[in-house]
């Protein structure tokens, strides 16, 4: 099957197969094609260059994109997407004047939605589940990463697992499952931490090993919740069953948790809210991907990731929508685009780098998604006619997308 798009306003996002991710100056570098086209073969990129170049060929289909721009899919490494029922009311309490911790401390927070999934049967929520992941595809988003951690109980955080794992066989998008047992401490165990991340290494993570139920492992470790130690003795043990790290931290405080998480070569270390000088020298030169989750601060109010500081001082950064019934109840990757340019000063070219390259190699993907390159995936969004790039996140609450291709087939 060979499809063929013609006379492409802009190609967004041209990149060697050799680049892995963008860092500092370079992330506002967006290599574009003006004039294009574009050559599918099943479900890769075949070919791509200047019209004047385009092969004569009789494509089974041929796509006319005429004023359009077309870029990679957006590759959303944070998400939270299986959840059970949702936390409307919190959002009153916090219009109200409650605070986030205030929320957590009378058993809102990760423990209602803990408690709501437990008694919500594995089909009800894929099915509720399947909606939002269905909602993001026809966003723009091409790959997603999507955790556990609202289960707190062996059979919650495996009963979350499968649905993700179900979500993957049934839909065309690429999905990452990554382990989050060591999301908060469920009530039972709140004076005892050793003995719950005890049933974390010594019950949970064998099982979900033995399905082959998850490709990463992850805590949130904050004051009030994992401590670095804690943190440390996830990392560890996930590793030994071949399950890198994608860890939650800084947040609301800095404990010196980055550097623990580069220490174990975390592939990610996402939130990012509060950045010390320290921190930002632990990084530099590391393998470890600094991903901001610019929509969980717009929503809940609390300071974006200091991206300019972060990207002046050389630093690559990632973008994702943090997807969750609590903080972040969108998967929008347009509105997290537009929000890191209005809010966090980010160029659009470092924004569009941050949520596609950047992205795919925060969820370990690099290879095969979040750019334009012969042999990647054909996960491609076609814009409707714009003026330029700068309308996706200048136009925020105006849907642009004309078209999504996943897998090498238009999805609508």
């Amino acid at each position: 099957m060979q499809t063929l798009l013609i006379n492409i306003k802009e190609l967004l996002q041209v990149r060697e197969a050799n680049i892995e991710k963008v860092s500092g100056a370079a992330m506002a570098v967006l290599p574009s094609l003006k004039n294009a086209f574009l050559l599918i073969e099943n479900d890769e990129i075949a070919d791509f260059g200047l019209m004047e170049n385009c092969p004569k060929i009789k494509a089974d289909k041929t796509i006319d994109a005429k004023g359009k721009m077309i870029l990679p899919s957006w590759c959303d490494s944070h998400t939270h997407i299986v959840y059970a029922g949702n936390r409307e009311q919190e959002f009153v309490d916090r219009i109200n004047g409650l605070t986030y911790e205030e929320i957590a401390n009378r058993g809102g927070g990760i423990l209602n939605s803990a408690k709501k999934l437990n008694e919500t049967s594995e089909e009800e929520i894929y099915n509720q589940s399947k909606k939002r992941l269905e909602e993001v595809i026809q966003q723009g988003t091409g790959a997603v990463e999507i955790k556990s951690g609202y289960g707190l109980t062996v059979e919650g955080e495996l009963k979350m697992l499968r649905v993700i794992q179900k979500l993957a066989k049934n839909h065309p998008i690429t999905i990452k499952a990554t382990f989050l047992g060591a999301h908060a401490f469920p009530t039972e165990y709140k004076e005892n931490h050793a003995a719950y991340i005890d049933l974390i290494i010594n019950e949970m993570l064998p099982k979900i090993a033995e399905e082959k139920l998850a490709d990463y492992i992850d805590a949130f470790c904050e004051t009030g919740y994992f401590s670095v130690a804690e943190t440390e003795r996830i990392m560890q043990a996930g590793a030994k069953y071949g399950l890198r790290s994608k860890i939650h931290v800084n947040q609301f405080t800095a404990i010196n948790g980055i550097a623990a998480c580069v220490k174990h070569k975390a592939l990610s270390v996402d939130h990012l809210e509060i950045v010390t000088d320290e921190d930002i020298e632990v990084l530099k030169n590391s393998e470890t991907m600094p991903v901001a989750l610019p929509s969980c601060s717009y929503f809940i109010s609390i300071p974006y990731t200091p991206a300019r500081k972060m990207i002046s001082a050389g630093l690559p950064l990632a973008l994702a929508s943090d997807f969750n019934p609590g903080t972040t109840p969108s998967g929008n990757m347009n509105f997290v685009v537009a929000t890191a340019c209005i809010k966090m000063k980010m160029t659009p070219e470092e924004a569009i780098n941050a949520a596609t390259l950047n992205g795919a190699y925060a969820m370990g993907i690099s290879a095969t998604h979040g750019s334009i390159t012969v042999g990647k995936k054909a996960n491609l969004i076609i814009t409707k006619e714009l003026n330029s790039f700068y309308e996706l996140p200048y136009a925020f609450g105006s849907n642009l997308i004309e078209q999504v291709i996943l897998n090498g087939e238009s999805i609508s």
